[in-house]
């Protein structure tokens, strides 16, 4: 008998399938920042959350000076738990307090950070979020059991450089699949 390792999909996207019921996660495309047997944990990136970084950093770092294209910057809704904590995923040189390094990308959770943007000494592509999403073990490979999401390897351009609305369809793209032909039905053969 031949025993199979477990497949783990870090640094991959999550799209969420036409038929996804719970409202947090409908339509939407998540970056796996960790997958292992003790669970998962990505951030939604293609969910805007109405605020700007110069929101953010009025509310952390009052007093500091923060040029308009930086405070400008749209912040996501990376997924409902700890939704009052912040989260920069990026690459480039550079390496912050609270950073923890994924191997092609980083995640920074310290304030520094923003500081650092705010100078111009920032990350040369950065994703700010508030929140992320959260899976408890085997709970992620069951949801894609059920059909709950399709998986491919991340794409560094559409994380970065697509607009946040055009993220998801182009995730989709990448694996030849066109959302808008699949059904909103569940089901299995």
């Amino acid at each position: 008998m031949t025993q199979t390792l477990p497949s783990y999909l870090k640094h991959h996207f999550l799209i969420a399938m036409p038929h996804m019921e719970d409202p947090r996660f409908a339509q939407t495309l998540i970056y796996l920042c960790e997958h292992n047997a003790d669970g998962a944990m990505g951030l939604i990136i293609n969910r805007p959350s109405g605020l700007n970084l110069g929101d953010v950093l009025e509310q952390t770092s009052p007093g500091l000076d923060i040029p308009a294209g930086i405070g400008a910057r749209v912040v996501f809704n990376g997924g409902p738990v700890q939704s009052e904590r912040g989260f920069v995923l990026h690459r480039g040189p550079g390496h912050w307090e609270g950073s923890l390094d994924l191997g092609p990308l980083q995640l920074t959770t310290s304030r520094d950070i923003l500081v650092d943007m705010t100078r111009g000494r920032g990350p040369r592509d950065s994703f700010v979020a508030l929140g992320y999403a959260g899976w408890d073990a085997g709970q992620l490979e069951r949801e894609l059991m059920d059909n709950a999401w399709l998986s491919c390897p991340a794409d560094y351009q559409i994380l970065f450089e697509l607009e946040p609305e055009q993220r998801l369809n182009a995730a989709a793209r990448s694996l030849g699949i066109d959302l808008s032909l699949l059904t909103s039905q569940a089901g299995h053969a």
